[in-house]
C-alpha cells in the first residue's frame, strides 16, 4: 500500500464506539473526503483489549486494521501504556504514583504509573508483545507509537531504592557525593545511603545538587521503561519504526538522552492562536518544531496539533480562517514530514469532549473545520516529494535540560529568571534573517555550525569549554551572554570567577550582577569598529559588570554606576570569534547584533533581514531546495524571493512576484547545483 503524499492523519479511537458500527463506517467515508491517509490506533485502548487481566479481546482491532487497510490507510500503532485500566491499579497498587509529599496517589487520570514497578513493567511488556506477535507483520502498520507524552515521577520505595542505586553507580562513594552536593552547607552530610531520599516540600528541597540528580534519575528510569517497550515491539517488528510524542521544549525529560532509541522524532504542539500576535504564536511554535527535529537532525513527526481548539486553556479559541492551513504547513516548513491532529472525532464525555477534532459532535462533513482539513490534506497529497528532505542549518542555538532545571532550580540571584523568554528572544533575532536554526544541548556536535548562540549558559559540562574552543578556533562565531559559566554540572559555583571555564573563551571577568527592577531600564552604546554608528539601546532585567581581559569593548553602558564600563566584547580566537554580551538587551539591538554576527560568520542570510511578520524555512533534498515563506500579517506584504518554481501558493494568488495575502504560504522548488 503505497501513501499518497505527506502523512495526514489523526488519533482514533474506535473502542469508544463499538456499539456504533454505522460510525464506524461512516468515519471511513469521512477519512477519504478529508484526504486522510494515516491514524493512530490504540493509544489508551488497555481496557477495551484486555478488559480483566488474562482476558484478552482483538477483534475489533483486527477488523480496524484490516478495514483501514482495505481502505489506503496506514496505521501508527500504539503501546498503551499510558493508562491503565482500573483492575490492574486495584490488583497491583504498586503501579500507582507516589507524589513529592509521599502520598500514593489514587487510580485515575492517565500518566499516573511508577517506571520502576515490576509488575507494571511486566505488564507492560505481556500486552506489547501480544500487539507486536499480532500486528508486526500487518500491512497496514506504518510504525510502532510507544506509550504517550512520557513525563511525571514517582516518589515510592520503589524508586527511592532505585534513585540511592543511581547514585552508587554515579558517585561510587558518600564523600564524593557529599562534595558535589556541598552538603556541609547547613550540616547535610550524608553517612549512610539509606539516608538520601528524593527531594520533597516535607523534607530536602535545598540542595540543588540533589535536586539536579533526582530529575536525571527521573529521565534514566523514563528512558529505561521506554527503551524496554522499543525492545519487546523490536523483536517481533524489526523492520516498523519506533516513535513516541514528545512535547518539544517540555521541562519534565531529558528529551536528548531520549532521542537515540527513537528511528523518528515526534512532537505534540499545540499553539495558542488569537492568544497573541500571529507571527508570535508562530515563532514560539517554529522554535518547539526546531527542538525537536534538532535531537535527530532528520525529518520528525508532528503526531498531535487541533484542527480548531484546545479544551485545556483558560480560554478554548478556535482557530481563525486560514490559521489551520498556515500553521500546519509552518510545521512541514520545520521539517516535519506529517500532520497528525488529536483526535478524528469528538468523544460524547470524559476530560477532552470539548476538545477540538477534525469531526465534531454533529458527527458530519459540514463545517468550517472540516472543509479547512480536508484543503490541507489536498495540499499534502501534492507535497510528497518533499518528504525526506532535510533541514541544514548554519546556526544553532544552545539550550540545555540540564541548565534550564539549574537555573530554574536557583535561589536567587533573583526569582524570574527569564531563560525561556531569553532563548525565545534569540531564536525570533535569528530568525528573521531567513536563516535555519538548529535548538542543541551541551552535548551535541558543533560540527558544520558557523555562529552558535549561547544565551545564559549558566551551567557547563565538563567537556563544552574545550568543544567551543575548537569551534572557534576553526572559525566559528561564539554568541556568550551575562550569567553564564556559573556553575559546574553539580551546580557547584566555579572559583576564580565569572564566567568560569568560559572566561579563557570570552576574555572577560565578570565582577558583578546588577539585577533590575520590573520598572528600571538600563542603557549602552556602540563603541567599537564591529557595530559603527549604531546609536543607544535599551536592556533591563541583567546588567552584568564585566571587565575586558583580551577582548576588544564594542558597547559600554551609558547609565549606573558601572556607566563606561563594557556591555559587549569580542574577541578573536584563531580564526574565530567570541561575543560576550553583558545585559538583557532590547530585541531591536538582537536583530541588528545577529546581522553582524552571521555576517562575521560567513553563514548564508538575507541582508537587512525579511520583512517584518514573514517567516522562512528551507529544506533540502539532494537535488532541490525548497523554501516555505509564511506572512503572518494581517495584511499583504511584498517580499523579495529568488527565481525558483512556485511549487505552492495558498493565497488567493496575485500571480505578482512575492505579494503575498495575510496567512498565505509560498513554496519555492530550486534546483541545486
Amino acid at each position: 500500500m503505497k501513501r499518497k503524499g505527506l502523512m495526514h492523519g489523526a488519533d482514533y479511537y474506535p473502542e469508544q464506539w463499538l456499539s456504533r458500527p454505522d460510525i464506524l463506517k461512516e468515519d471511513i467515508r469521512l477519512m477519504k473526503l478529508a484526504h486522510i491517509n494515516t491514524v493512530t490506533l490504540g493509544v489508551f485502548a488497555w481496557s477495551a483489549l484486555e478488559p480483566q487481566e488474562g482476558v484478552w479481546d482483538f477483534t475489533w482491532l483486527d477488523q480496524m486494521m484490516d478495514t483501514l487497510y482495505e481502505n489506503h490507510i496506514s496505521v501508527i500503532l500504539a503501546t498503551p501504556s499510558g493508562a491503565r485500566p482500573a483492575w490492574l491499579a486495584k490488583a497491583y497498587p504498586e503501579v500507582l504514583r507516589v507524589s513529592e509529599d509521599r502520598k500514593r496517589n489514587l487510580y485515575g487520570m492517565r500518566m499516573n504509573h511508577c517506571y520502576t514497578s515490576p509488575a507494571y513493567r511486566r505488564l507492560v511488556r505481556e500486552i506489547d508483545e501480544r500487539l507486536a506477535k499480532r500486528y508486526g507483520n500487518h500491512p497496514a502498520l506504518k510504525a510502532w507509537h510507544i506509550s504517550n507524552e512520557y513525563h511525571g515521577e514517582c516518589h515510592c520505595p520503589l524508586c527511592q531504592n532505585a534513585f540511592r542505586e543511581f547514585l552508587r553507580e554515579k558517585y561510587g562513594a558518600l564523600e564524593a557525593l557529599n562534595k558535589a552536593w556541598w552538603t556541609g552547607f547547613w550540616s547535610k552530610t550524608f553517612t549512610d545511603w539509606e539516608q538520601i531520599e528524593s527531594p520533597s516540600s516535607r523534607g530536602e528541597m535545598a540542595l540543588q545538587g540533589l535536586t539536579l540528580d533526582w530529575k536525571r534519575f527521573v529521565t534514566k528510569q523514563t528512558v529505561d521503561f521506554m527503551r524496554r517497550e522499543i525492545e519487546t515491539v523490536r523483536a517481533y517488528a524489526p523492520s516498523v519504526p519506533v516513535t513516541t510524542n514528545m512535547i518539544g521544549s517540555f521541562i519534565e525529560v531529558d528529551y536528548p538522552k531520549m532521542a537515540p532509541w527513537l528511528d523518528v522524532a515526534a512532537l505534540d504542539c499545540y499553539p495558542q492562536w488569537g492568544g497573541g500576535p500571529d507571527y508570535e504564536i508562530a515563532m514560539d511554535a517554529g522554535f518547539e518544531y526546531d527542538v525537536t527535529r534538532s535531537l535527530k537532525k532528520s525529518p520528525f513527526w508532528l503526531l498531535e496539533t487541533t484542527p480548531s481548539l484546545t479544551n485545556w486553556p483558560a480560554v478554548g479559541k478556535p482557530k481563525a480562517p486560514g490559521i489551520h492551513v498556515a500553521g500546519c504547513l509552518q510545521a512541514i516548513a520545520h521539517g516535519s514530514d506529517s500532520v497528525q491532529y488529536f483526535q478524528w472525532r469528538k468523544s460524547r464525555g470524559g476530560y477532552e469532549k470539548f476538545h477540538g477534532a477534525v469531526v465534531g459532535h454533529c458527527g458530519h462533513e459540514h463545517t468550517r473545520v472540516f472543509r479547512e482539513t480536508a484543503r490541507l490534506g489536498e495540499i499534502l497529497e501534492n507535497l510528497g516529494e518533499i518528504e525526506g528532505t532535510k533541514t541544514i542549518s548554519q546556526t544553532a542555538l544552545l539550550y540545555d535540560w540540564n541548565n534550564r532545571w539549574a537555573i530554574e532550580g536557583s535561589k536567587g540571584p533573583r526569582c524570574d529568571k527569564f531563560y525561556e523568554e531569553t532563548i525565545r528572544e534569540h531564536y525570533r533575532a535569528l530568525r528573521r534573517y531567513g536563516v535555519n536554526v538548529d535548538v542543541i544541548d551541551e552535548e551535541q556536535s558543533l560540527e558544520g555550525y558557523r555562529l552558535i548562540a549561547a544565551p545564559m549558559l549558566y551551567l557547563v559540562k565538563e567537556e563544552l569549554p574545550q568543544r567551543l574552543m575548537q569551534f572557534v578556533q576553526a572559525g566559528g562565531v561564539l554568541l556568550l551572554t551575562y550569567f553564564s559559566g556559573i556553575t559546574d554540572e553539580n551546580d557547584l559555583c566555579f572559583q576564580g570567577g565569572f564566567p568560569g571555564p568560559l572566561g579563557e573563551l570570552a576574555g572577560v571577568w565578570a565582577e558583578e550582577l546588577d539585577l533590575l527592577y520590573p520598572q528600571e531600564r538600563g542603557g549602552f552604546c556602540c563603541t567599537g569598529e564591529s557595530l559603527p554608528g549604531e546609536g543607544r539601546w535599551s536592556c533591563r532585567d541583567y546588567c552584568e559588570v564585566i571587565h575586558a581581559r583580551e577582548a576588544d569593548v564594542e558597547a559600554c553602558y551609558t547609565s549606573g554606576w558601572y556607566a563606561g564600563m563594557p556591555a559587549l566584547t569580542r574577541r578573536r580566537i584563531g580564526k574565530g570569534e567570541v561575543w560576550y554580551l553583558a545585559a538583557r538587551a532590547e530585541n531591536d539591538f538582537l536583530f541588528l547584533l545577529y546581522g553582524r554576527l552571521l555576517e562575521r560568520a560567513g553563514a548564508a542570510y538575507i541582508p537587512g533581514g525579511l520583512p517584518k511578520g514573514v517567516t522562512l524555512c528551507t529544506r533540502c533534498g539532494q537535488k532541490e531546495r525548497y523554501l516555505f515563506y509564511t506572512n503572518w500579517n494581517g495584511q499583504p506584504v511584498t517580499v523579495e524571493m529568488p527565481e525558483g518554481e512556485e511549487m505552492l501558493r495558498t493565497g488567493e494568488a496575485k500571480g505578482e512576484q512575492g505579494s503575498m495575502d495575510p496567512l498565505e504560504t509560498v513554496i519555492l522548488k530550486q534546483k541545486l547545483q
